[in-house]
């Protein structure tokens, strides 16, 4: 063992599948060096007790519009995308899709190109989240900017996702034809299904037809209905779909998102998302959003109309609420906020998991209270 070898122990250990008792992690400077049982850690006096605490993961984000002040749609700048990054970064996201809300040409274009040049650390690719969506499901989006996708579209999204780590879209069944969502699939986009008042018949063929995911389950989409389940029911009822949560008690009733992660086919597939907007990290009360004035109340963020507009809770915010008050087991919490969203947007490791030569770990209280420092 190195003089500046760090030893672990004394907590549990979450890999982004599983949790270990009984384990440690062994670090040289920021990069896991050795994980396993305890027993077979290399021997040293360098080691810190984390007295029943958590290692885990650096969480993954698929769905951040904003932090520290700045918007992706106001500034698709590396400057924009590195004060996005160090707002989650103190919350404890690794790896994040910073995301575009429905937006001009020009803005989409500037998004795509920041995204693909930058430097900052964690961008791991981009979430086009529009403007291929249903006006009737815009929520907050600005209608003056969603438009249909047609062949011209398609081309587009397929030369940015050859320049982009990866390229999520959020389209509705409405606004994009089946061949549109096959053709985006076969070129490796990520296609999610969302802001969209589809049937169940609709959502399925979407499925189908290479759509992979659900964006916000829930929210911005029609309600569960006996008699027509809608984008919600389609998502749960496939296994090989994955859906997004935003589980901070307003966007989803906490019994609802207990239900619903119990009950998915493919359970491994529901994952967080903050969808965070321009306030995340700040003390900040107001934000614009394309000219309208947001206002925040704790951690709702409305128009004046009441309209919900992103959120303002952090994933360990979720995943405690998840385990509190959702009854989901930690084990399960945890990975949907590191190793199922790294799977749903396919993102090479170390995203959502603890492997060597990866970053080292998030240290969290064994309360769920808090994200400690790794003191060396």
């Amino acid at each position: 063992m190195k003089a500046d070898d760090l030893i672990l122990k004394g907590g549990r250990v979450f890999d982004g599948h599983t949790m270990h008792k009984g384990w440690a992690v062994c670090l040289a400077g920021d990069r896991i060096k050795h994980l396993g049982p305890e027993g077979t850690m290399p021997t040293g006096t360098h080691e810190i007790d984390l007295a029943g605490d958590i290692l885990c993961p650096m969480f993954v984000d698929l769905q951040v519009n904003g932090g520290g002040g700045a918007m992706l749609n106001d500034a698709p700048t590396e400057d924009g995308l590195a004060a996005i990054a160090q707002a989650h970064r103190s919350a404890g996201t690794g790896f994040f899709l910073p995301t575009l809300i429905t937006d001009s040409p020009d803005v989409t274009d500037a998004a795509v190109e920041a995204v693909a040049s930058t430097s900052v650390a964690g961008v791991a690719g981009l979430h086009l989240e529009g403007p291929h969506i249903a006006a009737a499901k815009k929520g907050a989006h600005p209608a003056e900017h969603i438009r249909p996708l047609d062949d011209k579209g398609v081309e587009k999204l397929i030369t940015s996702a050859r320049r982009l780590p990866r390229l999520v879209v959020t389209l509705a069944p409405e606004a994009a034809p089946l061949g549109a969502i096959t053709a985006l699939a076969n070129k490796g986009v990520v296609v999610s299904i969302g802001h969209s008042a589809a049937t169940y018949e609709a959502a399925m063929a979407a499925f189908g037809s290479g759509a992979t995911m659900a964006t916000h389950l829930f929210n911005a989409m029609g309600p569960i209905h006996h008699r027509d389940p809608g984008l919600a029911g389609a998502a749960l009822a496939c296994p090989d779909v994955s859906a997004g949560l935003i589980a901070d008690g307003v966007h989803v009733h906490p019994a609802l998102l207990g239900q619903a992660i119990r009950g998915k086919a493919g359970s491994e597939r529901m994952f967080l998302v903050t969808d965070a907007m321009a306030p995340f990290g700040t003390d900040d009360t107001t934000f614009t959003l394309s000219g309208r004035t947001v206002l925040r109340d704790g951690i709702r963020l409305s128009l004046a109309d009441g309209t919900l507009a992103g959120a303002n809770a952090s994933l360990l915010e979720g995943i405690r609420l998840l385990v509190g008050e959702a009854q989901i087991p930690l084990e399960t919490a945890l990975g949907m906020a590191t190793g199922a969203p790294a799977r749903a947007a396919r993102l090479p490791q170390p995203a959502g998991t603890l492997a060597i030569g990866g970053p080292a770990p998030l240290r969290i209280a064994r309360d769920l209270s808090a994200i400690r420092p790794i003191e060396t």
